[in-house]
């Protein structure tokens, strides 16, 4: 098989901006979708009333097999291709999905985690991995305690006890969207791309501010240098 070379710089822009936000309940997430450019958004949750003036293309998922077709029609219909972003809301959501169709068919619980863990991990690299497109994935966030130091972490949410964890390797940008008190009194989001003793959150790109306001189109923009 021949080898397929290229550099890094042409790999970031065939690929795209991967990036997973999360956040507690009513933050905005939904709402951060409308952000990104030219958007559809893959939807768990139900919770577009956020977006209710507003015409963004949208799929339901309900099932495993709409996310499996979702990803099948985005990456071969030439339809798909006026799309620059692909929205999952909410990741939590789809794995919480996964999890109760796998439950249906076990007797043992623990055998349906161990499917859940490996039916999302293939899931989100077949969608980070998805070519000239954009793609923002938001999570619900969850409290996690190291056992030896006691030490109580924000992060990403998703059922089980492992998952979670293992959530941030696949990204290159982990952001959580927070919201905060201006000196005037008025509250303001923003993202928060850089870790700290509370709360996980990373930037590989190395351009973005430790905090940034929640604009996907223009977070894309400014990690892609353009």
């Amino acid at each position: 098989m021949a080898l397929k070379f290229t550099t890094t710089d042409q790999a970031a822009q065939m690929n795209g901006v991967k990036v997973l936000v999360y956040g507690g309940a009513g933050m905005g997430k939904t709402v951060l979708c409308s952000t990104a450019p030219n958007p559809i958004i893959l939807s768990a949750e139900g919770g577009e009333l956020s977006l209710r003036n507003l015409r963004i293309p949208m799929i339901e998922i309900t099932t495993v097999q709409d996310l499996t077709e979702a990803h099948q029609w985005l990456s071969s219909s030439a339809e798909a291709k006026q799309f620059q972003t692909v929205c999952i809301d909410s990741l939590s959501e789809v794995a919480e999905v996964v999890l109760n169709n796998a439950k249906r068919q076990v007797k043992d619980p623990r055998q349906a985690y161990g499917e859940l863990i490996e039916k999302m991990e293939s899931v989100i690299r077949a969608y980070r991995d998805l070519p000239g497109m954009n793609v923002y994935m938001s999570a619900k966030m969850e409290p996690t305690k190291d056992e030896l130091t006691g030490v109580v972490k924000y992060g990403p949410a998703m059922p089980g006890s492992k998952l979670g964890s293992k959530l941030p390797h696949f990204f290159d940008q982990v952001c959580r969207l927070g919201i905060n008190k201006a000196p005037n009194g008025e509250s303001y989001r923003f993202l928060q791309t850089q870790p700290d003793f509370q709360y996980e959150a990373k930037d590989r790109s190395g351009v973005l501010e430790a905090v940034e306001r929640p604009d996907l189109g223009y977070i894309f923009q400014k990690i892609m240098g353009r």
